[in-house]
C-alpha cells in the first residue's frame, strides 16, 4: 500500500507536534466560548467530539486521495471572537448552534462560488509570504522567550536541533522533541496524567435562529474564519509549493469545510477551515524530505484529530500535561524553516519589498480592528502600499 511506504518517523512526528501545538495553544479558547454560552460538561464534550471528528475527516481524507497534505483546524480567532460575544451578549447553546450554522452556510457559498479563491489568487506571492511569516514568526519568537523561565530546555532542545540538522536533518525534529520529553521527565516537570476512559458523547443542541445572533456571532465568526483563519491557511499551502492549479483544490476544499461545519454545527462543530500554523509543521521538509511524501505527516495528524474526538478526556489529560516552555519551544524550533522560506519569498521581489515589510509587520503587530485580526489588516496594509506604489510608476 502507497501511504503505508510513503510513510516515516518524522512524518509522524509532525503529524504529532501539529497536534500537540495546535490544541494545547488554544484549546482554552474554545473551553471559553462553549462555557460563554452556557455548555454543560458533557456539551463541552461534545464540542471537542464534534471539532475533533471534522479536523480529523477534512484532514485525513483530502490527503489520502490528493497525496497532498491538506490541514484543516477549528479557528481560533473565531473561538475568540465568540467568547467575547458570549459574554457580552444573553445568547445560549440554541442561538450559538445557530449562528453556527450560518456561517457554515456562508463559507460553503465562498467554496461553491469560489469567490474566495478568486480574491486571494489577485494577492501577489511576496504579500501572502510576508503575511504567513507574520503569523508564524510569534511561534519562533516564544520558543526562545519560553528560556525564561525554562532556559534548560530551551538551550537543550535548540542545541540538539542545531547538532541533529548537521547529522541527521530528516529527524531534527523527531530528536529535538524527544531531548525536551527527556529533559522534562527527567526533572519531573510532566503533569501528572489523569487516566480512565474518556469516551466523548455527542451531545444535540437544536438551532434557534434570530437576527441578533446572527449580526452577532455568525456574520463576525465567518468573517474571521475567512480572514484570520483560511487567508493565512492558503498562503500556508502556496508557500510550501502547493499552489496552483495543480495543487491542492482551495475551493473545493472550503466548500468541504463548510458543508462538515453544517453537519457537526448542532454538536459544538463552530467553525473549520484551512490550518496555519499547524499546516506549516507538517508542509515543510522536516516533516519529510520528499514533498509528494509529506501528505502522510497530515493523515496522521488527521488520524490523532478523530483520536482526540473519541479519547477526548485521556487525550487532552495526555496533551496537556507537556510543559507549555516544551510545547512553545518545539512549535517554534519547528517553523525555523518554513518561516525562513517564507521571508526569503516575501524579500526576493525589490519592487514589493517594501509593501512586503508592511505586511509582515502589521501582522505580526497582533492588531484588532473591528474584531478582525491583524492577518487581515496585514494584507490590507501591503495591498495598499503595492497600490501606491504602482499608481507612481504609471504616472510618471
Amino acid at each position: 500500500m502507497r501511504v503505508l511506504s510513503d510513510f516515516s518517523v518524522s512524518a509522524a512526528t509532525a503529524g504529532f507536534v501539529a497536534v500537540l501545538v495546535g490544541f494545547t495553544s488554544s484549546v482554552a479558547i474554545v473551553f471559553q466560548a462553549a462555557l460563554a454560552f452556557g455548555a454543560t460538561q458533557a456539551q463541552l464534550a461534545s464540542w471537542i467530539w464534534a471539532l475533533g471528528i471534522g479536523m480529523g475527516l477534512c484532514s485525513l481524507v483530502p490527503s489520502w486521495i490528493l497525496r497532498k497534505p491538506v490541514m484543516v483546524a477549528w479557528s481560533t480567532p473565531g473561538a475568540a471572537v465568540l467568547a467575547s460575544a458570549g459574554l457580552a451578549g444573553s445568547f445560549g447553546m440554541a442561538d450559538a448552534t445557530g449562528a453556527f450554522i450560518a456561517c457554515a452556510a456562508l463559507v460553503t457559498l465562498c467554496g461553491v462560488t469560489g469567490w474566495f479563491e478568486t480574491i486571494i489568487n489577485r494577492i501577489p506571492v511576496s504579500i501572502t509570504s510576508a503575511l504567513l511569516a507574520g503569523v508564524l514568526v510569534r511561534f519562533g519568537l516564544q520558543a526562545f522567550a519560553a528560556a525564561q523561565t525554562a532556559p534548560a530546555l530551551v538551550t537543550v532542545m535548540l542545541a540538539s536541533y542545531l547538532i541533529a540538522r548537521r547529522t541527521l536533518p530528516r529527524f531534527a525534529v523527531v530528536l529535538t522533541l524527544l531531548a525536551g520529553l527527556g529533559l522534562a521527565m527527567a526533572r519531573g516537570e510532566l503533569a501528572q496524567i489523569p487516566f480512565g476512559s474518556g469516551l466523548a458523547t455527542p451531545v444535540f443542541v437544536a438551532p434557534q435562529w434570530s437576527g441578533s445572533a446572527f449580526v452577532s456571532l455568525a456574520i463576525p465568526l465567518f468573517v474571521v474564519t475567512m480572514a484570520s483563519q483560511n487567508l493565512p491557511g492558503v498562503a500556508a499551502i502556496r508557500a510550501a509549493g502547493y499552489g496552483g492549479p495543480a495543487g491542492v483544490p482551495i475551493s473545493r476544499l472550503i466548500t468541504l469545510t463548510g458543508l462538515t461545519t453544517l453537519l457537526l454545527a448542532p454538536f459544538g462543530a463552530f467553525s473549520l477551515g484551512f490550518g496555519a500554523i499547524t499546516a506549516a509543521i507538517c508542509l515543510g521538509p522536516e516533516a519529510h524530505e520528499d514533498r509528494h511524501k509529506r501528505y502522510t505527516a497530515a493523515m496522521f495528524c488527521g488520524a490523532l484529530y478523530l483520536l482526540i474526538a473519541f479519547l477526548g478526556a485521556a487525550v487532552s489529560g495526555l496533551l496537556s500535561a507537556f510543559p507549555k516552555e516544551l510545547v512553545a519551544a518545539i512549535a517554534g524550533i519547528a517553523l525555523l524553516g518554513t518561516i525562513a522560506n517564507a521571508m526569503a519569498q516575501a524579500l526576493q521581489d525589490e519592487a514589493g519589498r517594501e509593501a512586503a515589510i508592511i505586511t509582515f509587520l502589521v501582522t505580526l503587530s497582533g492588531v484588532v480592528i473591528a474584531g478582525v485580526g491583524s492577518a487581515f489588516w496585514g494584507v490590507v496594509a501591503g495591498g495598499a502600499a503595492i497600490a501606491v506604489q504602482q499608481y507612481k510608476r504609471r504616472t510618471t
